[in-house]
């Protein structure tokens, strides 16, 4: 891989996933908090009752607000992810789903361990094979990956 090719390993994604949320969405969320509110009077909860309040809260507050854009490279030194280094030791391993049909393109990071949880990065409009071929040169591929994790699929049906 030439010098050109490595320059082209950063781009610039979304901080999180933003889904927009019509108002079905907060008709919904707010009958499904009532239920829960009512629950927890019924059996004196008050605490969980304050932390399902809090949480509608903050949904209200998070979809007011759009993310930055943060800005990916990917070198013969690590991962660069915003303002974080992250040496390519410290991950187990890299997978690529790549599903244009459904729309996904992503790049995952596993770190080693366990105890952090794994790095989703949108790969947009980079060529996932060059991306493949660079970091197969520096950490294994989990080629059993071939769709995004459940928790990532859930959060884009709930629109969390």
């Amino acid at each position: 891989m030439d010098n050109k090719d490595v320059k082209n390993m950063s781009w610039r994604v979304p901080e999180y996933q933003h889904h927009h949320r019509g108002m079905v969405w907060y008709i919904i969320a707010l009958l499904i908090m009532l239920a829960l509110i009512i629950f927890c009077v019924v059996t004196s909860n008050f605490l969980f009752a304050f932390f399902i309040i809090i949480a509608g809260a903050i949904l209200v507050i998070d979809d007011s607000r759009h993310p930055n854009k943060v800005r990916v490279e990917i070198n013969e030194d690590g991962l660069y992810l915003g303002q974080k280094f992250y040496d390519f030791d410290e991950f187990k391993n890299f997978a690529i789903v790549y599903k244009p049909k459904e729309e996904i393109k992503n790049l995952y990071f596993e770190f080693k361990g366990g105890v952090k949880p794994r790095l989703s990065i949108p790969l947009q409009n980079r060529n996932p094979l060059l991306i493949k071929n660079f970091l197969i040169k520096y950490l294994d591929e989990d080629l059993e990956r071939t769709q995004p994790p459940l928790s990532e699929r859930l959060g884009g049906i709930l629109k969390l």
